[in-house]
């Protein structure tokens, strides 16, 4: 093991160094993890292009590697030794709140970056507070006691195992959030990486019909949407979108509408809304806004909507997943189209957002590669 570990560091807007760091002093409730693969998704797209502070920041929060140099308090406490594959979740919680008390330390206030300048998550705490190493895109992670892992199943490749957090946020929103189960209706907005896990995730649950929407720059991946079990795709630039629901459903709407679309305003908010039926419907938001001009309130109260916060995953969630990419039940290795070496970081987030090749799906950057 070398004395310096080399990482991709976000300095400011838009802009990645690569820089060497200390290998840490490892304690004996810690261990270290050789990063194989940092999946890369919107939200580090949205994070390079407006970063929520000054400090650099070793981003990535999709990771999977070896343990390495793990402290016997730690082994013990994990059941892991060095050498296996685990998946990291990007949460360090305190493991002593309420929350974490309930199973959902994805609200615990020790890693939730937003409202604590304290907390660590993985891929958004500074690369200035020592040990140094809390993001992906960078050779070997730090993990605490905290740290959240997950052994990754025998048969499951280390790139397969990338899309474990997209995978578990599908089963998380559509199944544990917004109950989409036997014989649900399903509207998914926008077919990238998270859009196609919910397919995946909707289709396993038993889902009678699945609609998935994107533009017509998405028409590969509405095509590998429909080899993952969705029945119908709409492209929202070439039709009426609401028009085709509509005449899909006889009329009645779907139970549950899933935004997972990035950068698009409003847009999804109104037509899950007016996507859903008559009564009763389940829509999952995401968080992009901070307000919403002329709200359709009244709407909302009168067609009895549930609405739902796309907000993370837990453990259970992550687990199914792994299960889930074990099986082999679906063709999941469609998701997984574009790999990156550690001088290509900027290349590589600037994919996944839509700047540079075509068919991009799931981005893996490799740190060794």
């Amino acid at each position: 093991m070398t004395n310096k570990v080399r990482a991709a560091v976000r300095t400011a807007a838009n802009k990645t160094e690569i820089r060497e760091y200390p290998m840490p002093d490892v304690p004996d409730d810690a261990a270290l993890m050789k990063v194989e693969v940092a999946g890369i998704c919107g939200t580090d797209v949205k994070l390079y292009g407006k970063p929520p502070s000054d400090d650099a920041v070793i981003m990535g929060h999709e990771n999977i590697g070896y343990i390495t140099n793990a402290g016997s308090q730690f082994m013990e406490r994990k059941g892991v030794k060095d050498g296996d594959l685990v998946f990291v979740e990007h949460y360090v919680p305190c493991f002593q709140c309420e929350w974490c008390h309930a199973g959902e330390y994805r609200l615990c206030p020790a890693t939730d970056w937003r409202g604590n300048p304290d907390a660590i998550r993985y891929g958004y705490t500074s690369a200035e507070r020592a040990p140094y190493l809390w993001g992906g895109f960078a050779e070997y992670m730090y993990l605490p006691w905290n740290a959240v892992i997950h052994k990754v199943p025998e048969g499951v490749s280390a790139e397969l195992a990338g899309i474990v957090t997209p995978m578990a946020n599908g089963i998380q929103w559509a199944l544990f959030d917004c109950e989409v189960g036997y014989n649900s209706s399903v509207l998914i907005q926008g077919p990238g990486q998270q859009g196609l896990s919910q397919v995946v995730a909707c289709k396993q649950a038993g889902a009678s019909l699945i609609i998935i929407t994107g533009t017509s720059r998405d028409k590969a991946r509405l095509e590998t949407a429909l080899k993952l079990g969705a029945d119908y795709t709409i492209v929202v630039d070439e039709e009426d979108p609401l028009a085709r629901i509509k005449e899909i459903t006889n009329g009645k709407g779907v139970d549950v509408s899933l935004d997972c679309t990035a950068g698009a305003g409003t847009i999804p908010v109104m037509l899950g809304i007016e996507a859903l039926k008559r009564k009763g419907g389940t829509l999952l938001i995401q968080g992009e806004m901070a307000d919403f001009p002329n709200f359709p309130l009244g709407k909302v109260a009168t067609k009895y909507i549930t609405i739902k916060s796309a907000r993370g995953h837990n453990y259970r969630s992550c687990e199914l997943a792994l299960e889930q990419l074990a099986s082999n039940r679906f063709p999941l290795h469609l998701l997984t189209t574009h790999r990156y070496g550690l001088e290509d970081t900027d290349k590589a987030i600037n994919a996944v957002a839509g700047k540079g090749e075509e068919g991009v799906v799931h981005v893996s950057l490799m740190p060794w590669k």
